[in-house]
C-alpha cells in the first residue's frame, strides 16, 4: 500500500489524489473515525465525497458524544450521518481512515489499523509504514487540507459540504484569530460563495444552552486571576464541553492573555487552555505541567489535559476543589516561570 506523509503542502496534490483515491475500490467499505467537532465532522463529510461512487458504502463514527449546540446544530441541519463508533466493528470494515486525529489521541482509534490518516495536529509518533498520512500542524483545520483535495480531485463542493468545511474552518482557526496558514486562507475564499448563509448563521448562532448559563454563572463566581491569566476550577461538572465555553468566553476579557478552566469528569480532572498571548505556548505548557500525570498536549493558542484521579490524589493530600484549583494554578505558574500577583 502506497504512504505518504506531509507537514506541508505537497507539491503536487494531483499526486497526491492520485495516490490516496488508488487505496480504494468498488468493493470496499469504509470506516470514517472522527472525534466529533466541526472541524472533524466537515472532514469526515469531504472525503466521504472524494470516495462517492468508488466504494461500496462509507460510514462516519464518532468516538464521542455530541452535546455542544453547535455540534448539534451542524450535523441536523446540514444532515451529517454519524453513528458511535462503539456500536461497530471496525474488523467489518475492509478500508479505515482516521481525518482529524491520529491513533494515538482515542484509545478506541488504536484498536484497529488506519488505512488513512489525515490530520493538522502534531505528529506525537510515527504512524505505521502501512499507512497513507497527511500530517500538516501548521494548517489551521484539516477541512482545509480536505478542501484542497477536493480542488484537487476536480470536485465543486455542494452547498451543503461547503457550509460543513467553511464552519470547520472558521471554528478551528476561531475566525482567523489563531495560528493558520494561507492556504487556509485560500480554502476559506473558495469555499464562502458556495455556502448556506442562513444554515451557516444558524450553526454559528448555537452557542449555548439555557443550562449552559448555569455553569457560566459559577464559573464567574469562581475565577480568579493571576497576572494576565484567568482561572476557574468548577468542581464536579456534568458536561466536559462547558470548559470550553468557559475557557473561550474568558479569553474575551481585555486584559488576559490566557484562560484555564477545569473541572471533573467522572473519573478524571479535565483542564481546558485558551492562549492568545505573544509568548506562551499552550500546547507545550500544558504538556509540561500535567504531561507526566496523565495525557496532555495541544497547539500554542488551545489545548487540554486530563489526569485520572487516582494519579491526581497521589500528588495532593486531599481532592476539594480550592486544593485541585490551587495545583493547577502552581503547575502552569511554574513552567512558564511566571509569578503569583
Amino acid at each position: 500500500m502506497p504512504h505518504a506523509s506531509a507537514t506541508n503542502r505537497p507539491r503536487n496534490m494531483a499526486e497526491q489524489v492520485r495516490r490516496l483515491l488508488s487505496l480504494f475500490g468498488p468493493e470496499d467499505r469504509v470506516l470514517i473515525s472522527i472525534a466529533a467537532d466541526p472541524d472533524a465532522l466537515a472532514s469526515a463529510l469531504a472525503f466521504k465525497r472524494l470516495l462517492w461512487r468508488r466504494v461500496a458504502g462509507v460510514t462516519i463514527a464518532r468516538v464521542n458524544e455530541i452535546s455542544r449546540p453547535d455540534n448539534l446544530a451542524m450535523v441536523r441541519l446540514l444532515k451529517i450521518p454519524v453513528e458511535p463508533l462503539a456500536s461497530l466493528r471496525p474488523d467489518d470494515y475492509s478500508k479505515r481512515v482516521l481525518v482529524d486525529s491520529q491513533p494515538r489521541h482515542h484509545k478506541a482509534f488504536a484498536r484497529a489499523a488506519q488505512h488513512v490518516v489525515i490530520d493538522h495536529h502534531p505528529l506525537g509518533e510515527e504512524l505505521e509504514r502501512a499507512c497513507f498520512s497527511d500530517i500538516r500542524p501548521r494548517y489551521g483545520a484539516t477541512a482545509s487540507i480536505l478542501t484542497e483535495y477536493l480542488r484537487a480531485a476536480g470536485i465543486k463542493p455542494s452547498a451543503r459540504l461547503a457550509t460543513a468545511l467553511v464552519y470547520g474552518i472558521k471554528n478551528d482557526t476561531a475566525g482567523f484569530q489563531r495560528p493558520s496558514l494561507e492556504q487556509d486562507v485560500k480554502a476559506f475564499q473558495f469555499l464562502f460563495p458556495k455556502a448556506n448563509q442562513s444554515v451557516l448563521r444558524n450553526i454559528e448562532f448555537s452557542e449555548m444552552r439555557l443550562k449552559d448559563l448555569e455553569v457560566l454563572h459559577q464559573a464567574l463566581e469562581v475565577y480568579l486571576v493571576r497576572r494576565h491569566c484567568i482561572f476557574a476550577h468548577l468542581g464536579q461538572i456534568k458536561n466536559p464541553d462547558n470548559l470550553v465555553q468557559i475557557a473561550d468566553f474568558f479569553l474575551k476579557v481585555d486584559s488576559v492573555d490566557m484562560s484555564v478552566a477545569s473541572g471533573v469528569h467522572h473519573n478524571g480532572l479535565i483542564i481546558v487552555v485558551r492562549n492568545a498571548g505573544l509568548r506562551n505556548n499552550a500546547g507545550k505548557l500544558v504538556e509540561q505541567a500535567f504531561g507526566h500525570l496523565g495525557s496532555a498536549g495541544g497547539h500554542k493558542s488551545m489545548a487540554r489535559a486530563e489526569i485520572p484521579l487516582p494519579v491526581l490524589q497521589d500528588h495532593l493530600r486531599g481532592l476539594d476543589q480550592e486544593a485541585v484549583g490551587e495545583f493547577i494554578r502552581k503547575s502552569l505558574q511554574r513552567p512558564a516561570g511566571r509569578s503569583r500577583s
